[in-house]
């Protein structure tokens, strides 16, 4: 018990500390409903809210710079304890902590931050403890001194099976006043900000509505440096001189008094082109300048006068397969092998396959089970390149595989182990290599589909220091992939 009010004495020291070296900032005090977690930390699930205890919190905070604030809560909950307990299953929590947050944007309406400290704990049923909390939350304002506060923390305990998790959502209402305040006179009246957006509320021509300082402190929607009050449209962003509205069609203007806001036209004709503008055809391709994507190239009038080199309706511009014919929904691509997959995307265009596998068609479990044995089983005669006999087996079952995926080649690789110089294992890596290719083609596979290589021992799978792990790093690995 001496050790908790040790704490006690500790946290209030800090948190006057702070308050005598920072007259300027204001005070806060805070009110929690809490929600105590001490399963999940210590076996249990997160979304067994029904294992979830409760508490309260009262504290104290107090701001040391613009973003630094320290937090002094107590709390008191009730949570679960041991089956032999004389309480009924249940015991009290009494903590005090001292807590450091660290908060951004503090001059706006949602105030997120990040919190970490130290904090004592008393059971009426069970030994003192320290915690170490570490979380984040945020603060919503309300009124100018009054926010909203949501906190979540992991506490953990210095003791077996205290780590738990703390929720809390409550409210902190300021008290105090900014440097230099005193009551309603001229100097309180200069330095208001009902708003909290950092401009004054006598310099503010918006002191009930957050704004920037670049504007005087009023809204602007849509960023475009027009504040919405003189905005005449608020929700789209647009030009100073054309009343924070766009000019779509570059003719001066602006969208809200166009009448053809998409088609250049003159002032006098409210922004509409004139009639015999409305048949001019610049680059006499049969379309109109004022309906051509394209005015200035000679295109079709499927593409809205834009050009179409494979006649697909899509211009070249923003077509992927601009040589090849396709649909729209693909834009632009065909789709050869009609498995859903446009062939700009399609690994295999030409072999129905999978979205899941890129458009070429799903390996079996067994053929890649095949191809994994394949590693260790294809063998040669010692400190050769020559296939024993027994390898044919294996080999002869990639062949078949081969032969059920045409929409795939394949790489093959031969790897060493570290026995011997690294030179001599390069070589013979190959050689294995090559060996195996020359064994597939020699059984009907085209050596356009095939490509070999060899890496020595520079692809180790396991340790070199093993009889056993040796043996593994000497392999040749057969590896399928999209032609």
């Amino acid at each position: 018990m001496k050790k908790f009010f040790g704490i006690i004495c500790l946290m209030l020291s800090l948190y006057f500390y702070g308050f005598g070296q920072n007259q300027a900032y204001k005070t806060g005090i805070v009110f929690k409903k809490l929600f105590l977690d001490y399963q999940t930390p210590n076996g249990g699930k997160f979304t067994n809210f029904k294992d979830y205890r409760h508490g309260a919190e009262i504290g104290l905070q107090r701001l040391l710079t613009n973003n630094l604030a320290i937090n002094v809560p107590f709390r008191y909950g009730v949570v679960d304890t041991h089956l032999d307990s004389i309480t009924c299953l249940k015991k009290r929590l009494y903590s005090l902590d001292g807590q450091l947050q660290y908060q951004f944007n503090n001059t706006r309406k949602i105030v997120p931050y990040v919190m970490a400290g130290v904090g004592g704990v008393m059971e009426d049923e069970g030994e003192f403890n320290l915690q170490i909390p570490a979380g984040l939350g945020f603060y919503i304002r309300l009124a100018p001194k009054a926010y909203f506060n949501w906190q979540s923390e992991y506490r953990y305990g210095l003791k077996e099976k205290r780590s738990n998790l703390q929720h809390g959502i409550g409210f902190i209402y300021l008290l105090g006043k900014s440097a230099g305040e005193t009551d309603m006179d001229d100097k309180t009246k200069d330095t208001m900000d009902a708003d909290m957006d950092g401009v004054a509320d006598d310099l503010d021509l918006c002191p009930n509505a957050f704004g920037p300082k670049e504007l005087n402190g009023c809204p602007d929607k849509d960023g475009d440096m027009v504040p919405d009050y003189l905005d005449k449209c608020p929700e789209t962003k647009g030009m100073a001189d054309m009343g924070g509205c766009p000019d779509t069609d570059g003719d001066g203007i602006s969208d809200n008094n166009d009448e053809c806001p998409k088609v250049a036209g003159p002032v006098d004709n409210k922004g509409c082109p004139k009639e015999e503008m409305m048949d001019k055809d610049s680059d006499g391709d049969g379309v109109p300048d004022t309906k051509d994507k394209c005015p200035g190239q000679k295109g079709t009038a499927g593409a809205m006068g834009c050009p179409d080199r494979d006649g697909d309706g899509m211009a070249d511009f923003e077509d992927k397969c601009p040589d090849s014919p396709g649909l729209k929904i693909y834009y632009g691509c065909p789709d050869t092998d009609g498995d859903g997959i446009d062939d700009y995307r399609d690994k295999c265009p030409n072999t129905a396959g999978s979205v899941a596998n890129d458009g070429c068609p799903e390996i079996r479990q067994e053929d890649r089970k095949t191809l994994e044995i394949a590693m260790q089983a294809v063998q040669f005669q010692t400190g050769s390149a020559i296939l024993k006999s027994e390898s044919g087996t294996v080999l002869n079952q990639i062949v078949d595989i081969l032969n059920r995926y045409p929409a795939f080649s394949m790489t093959i690789s031969g790897h060493t182990d570290n026995t011997g110089s690294a030179s001599a294992n390069q070589v013979l890596s190959e050689k294995r290599a090559r060996a195996c290719y020359e064994y597939l083609v020699a059984r009907g596979i085209s050596r356009d589909r095939l490509t070999h290589s060899g890496y020595g021992e520079s692809r180790p799978i396991s340790t070199n220091e093993t009889e056993k792990g040796r043996s593994l790093n000497r392999r040749v690995e057969f590896n399928l992939v999209p032609r």
